[in-house]
C-alpha cells in the first residue's frame, strides 16, 4: 500500500512538472504580444484564485483554523516565487535564473536535515547534485553569465519561496483527520498571492486590448485569451492542485527533487511548439536530472507514520496551545526528536 501511495505521489508531481512547465511556452508568446511580465503573472494568479472560489468558500472554515498556513502559502508558494522569479528574468538571462530557482531541492533537503532533524540518505543528496549539474546542462548555463548583484539575489529569492512552497504543502500531512484540505489551502493561497501581486503589478495600466487579439506561437496565430485560459487552468489550477498533493504523498525533499523535470519539459516544449532547438548538452543534462530525481525517490526515507499514542499526545498538546506552543511545532519536534 505505501508503494502505491509513492506510486501515485512521484505520478501526481509528474504531473505538476509538466503542467507547470508548460506556463512559459503559453506566457512567452502574450509578454511578445506587448503584455508586461508581471501583468502575465497577475492574470495567471488572479484567474486561477476566480476558479477556486468556490473551493475558498467551501473551505472557509481554514480561515480561522490556519491563518498563518494560509498567508504563507500565498506570499511565498504563490506571490514570492512568482514575482521574485519575473523580476530576476529583467536583471539576468532566463537559464540562470531558472538553475538559481531549482536549487530549491538542495535547499528543501538542507531544511529536512538541519531543521527538522530528520535523515537524509547519501544517495537522496546525490541525487540532488545529479539533478542539480543537469539542470545546469539543460539551461546552458555557460552560455550566459553576465548578471547583477540584484538579479541574482531576486534568483535566490525565487529559490527560497520555492523552498517555502514544498515545506508548506507538506504542513500537516501527518495529522489524519485534523490535517487541513490541500485545496482549501490551494484556493486561499492564490487568493492572498492576487491581493500582493495586485499591489505589485498595478493590472490597472494593462493593455487589456492584448487579451483581445492574437500572439504568435512560432508562426502560428493562436488566440490571446486561449494562451490565457491554458496558463490558468493548467499551469496554475492543475500544477498547483497536483503539486500540493503529490508533497503530501512523498515528501518535500523527494517531490522538490522530481519538480526539477519543469526545466526539462519547459526546454521540451520550447523546441517543440516554440521551435527552440535543443543542443546536445540539453539532451545529455535532461537524462541526468531524470536519472537524478529517479535515485531520490527511490532512496529517500519514507515519511514517519504517526502511531495511535502520538495522534492521542498531538491532540493533547492541541488542546494546550495556550501553554505558548502550537501544536504544528510540538509535533515537528516530536518527529525531529524520533529520528
Amino acid at each position: 500500500m505505501e508503494n502505491r501511495g509513492r506510486g501515485v505521489g512521484l505520478g501526481l508531481a509528474l504531473v505538476a512538472a509538466i503542467a507547470f512547465g508548460g506556463s512559459g511556452v503559453a506566457a512567452k508568446p502574450l509578454i511578445e504580444a506587448g503584455l508586461d511580465p508581471l501583468h502575465v503573472v497577475w492574470l495567471r494568479v488572479a484567474g486561477a484564485a476566480l476558479v477556486m472560489l468556490p473551493v475558498a468558500w467551501r473551505h472557509r472554515g481554514l480561515l480561522r483554523s490556519r491563518p498563518a498556513l494560509l498567508a504563507g502559502f500565498g506570499l511565498l508558494a504563490v506571490a514570492g516565487v512568482q514575482a521574485c522569479y519575473f523580476a530576476a528574468l529583467s536583471r539576468i538571462p532566463v537559464g540562470v535564473a531558472l538553475l538559481i530557482e531549482y536549487l530549491a531541492p538542495a535547499l528543501v533537503l538542507g531544511w529536512v536535515r538541519f531543521v527538522q532533524r530528520r535523515p537524509v540518505t547519501r544517495a537522496a543528496a546525490l541525487g540532488v547534485v545529479l539533478a542539480v549539474g543537469g539542470l545546469a546542462c539543460v539551461v546552458e548555463v555557460w552560455s550566459g553569465l553576465s548578471f547583477d548583484v540584484v538579479g541574482l539575489l531576486l534568483a535566490l529569492g525565487a529559490a527560497c519561496c520555492q523552498v517555502g512552497y514544498f515545506i508548506l504543502s507538506d504542513q500537516g500531512s501527518d495529522a489524519g483527520d485534523d490535517a487541513p484540505d490541500p485545496l482549501g489551502v490551494i484556493a486561499y493561497g492564490l487568493l492572498v498571492g492576487t491581493a500582493v501581486l495586485t499591489v505589485v503589478a498595478r493590472p490597472w495600466g494593462m493593455d487589456w486590448s492584448v487579451l483581445t487579439g492574437h500572439a504568435d506561437l512560432n508562426g502560428t496565430t493562436v488566440p490571446a485569451w486561449l494562451l490565457l485560459g491554458w496558463i490558468v487552468l493548467v499551469a496554475t489550477v492543475v500544477a498547483y492542485v497536483t503539486g500540493v498533493l503529490s508533497v503530501r504523498r512523498l515528501s518535500p525533499q523527494v517531490a522538490g527533487v522530481v519538480a526539477c523535470l519543469e526545466a526539462v519539459v519547459a526546454t521540451a516544449l520550447a523546441w517543440i511548439v516554440l521551435g527552440e532547438h535543443l543542443s546536445a548538452p540539453q539532451i545529455v543534462g535532461g537524462a541526468v536530472v531524470l536519472v537524478g530525481a529517479f535515485i531520490a525517490q527511490v532512496s529517500a526515507p519514507p515519511k514517519p507514520v504517526r502511531s495511535a499514542e502520538s495522534m492521542e499526545l498531538a491532540s493533547s498538546s492541541h488542546s494546550s496551545e495556550a501553554g505558548g506552543v502550537p501544536a504544528s511545532e510540538t509535533e515537528l519536534s516530536r518527529s525531529g526528536n524520533a529520528s
